[in-house]
């Protein structure tokens, strides 16, 4: 099974493909983040974030997409933005006929980390062990983003479909039109800034 993770944010969009297949460990496939610029507007930001989301599911072909869950912070005008990138990722999901699940930050952390509470460092850290990684993914979007994965791997329901995903994998079954997600790349590169 092959698990995109979405750490949104409109200036930095964290992502992370991890990877396992029955009986191995889980493997890291790619971890990185859609960077747009804060003096573009809104709609052009989201837009960009919708074509890297793309260019991601047309190259790493995920099995599902998980998004880490907007909670309400002190910052109304930053929980807005972050809101507004998971509801990009949602959408290219669910037009591309994706499973898609929500994890909360606690969520995460207790995952990979055996406490809610733990911090960026120890997520990292926890990230970087568990793949057999030198150092955390960077930036620490791309870490978080890469957690989220494994999150879902471990705790998203996913023991059902696990067996059946990886035997569509295996029998190159593939459901959903790749050729779709090519058609879409054909939107403008509206990021003014690449990743």
């Amino acid at each position: 099974m092959r698990v995109l993770g979405v750490d949104p944010g409109l200036t930095r969009c964290g992502l992370g493909i991890v990877e396992q297949v029955p009986g191995r460990r889980p493997a890291l496939v790619a971890a990185g983040v859609i960077r747009t610029l804060p003096d573009l507007d809104t709609g052009r930001r989201l837009a960009a974030i919708e074509a890297g989301l793309l260019e991601w599911v047309e190259e790493y072909r995920p099995d599902a997409v998980t998004v880490e869950r907007v909670f309400a912070q002190q910052n109304l005008h930053s929980v807005t933005g972050t809101a507004q990138a998971a509801g990009v990722a949602l959408l290219v999901a669910a037009r591309l006929d994706l499973p898609v699940a929500l994890h909360t930050p606690t969520e995460v952390k207790a995952a990979i980390t055996g406490s809610g509470q733990a911090g960026k460092a120890q997520v990292g850290g926890m990230v970087a062990r568990l793949l057999s990684l030198a150092t955390p993914p960077t930036p620490a979007d791309a870490a978080d983003a890469v957690a989220l994965a494994l999150c879902h791997l471990w705790r998203g329901g996913t023991v059902n479909r696990y067996a059946a995903a990886a035997a569509a994998r295996g029998a190159g079954n593939r459901a959903r039109s790749w050729s779709a997600v090519a058609a879409r790349r054909a939107v403008p590169d509206l990021a003014g800034a690449r990743p």
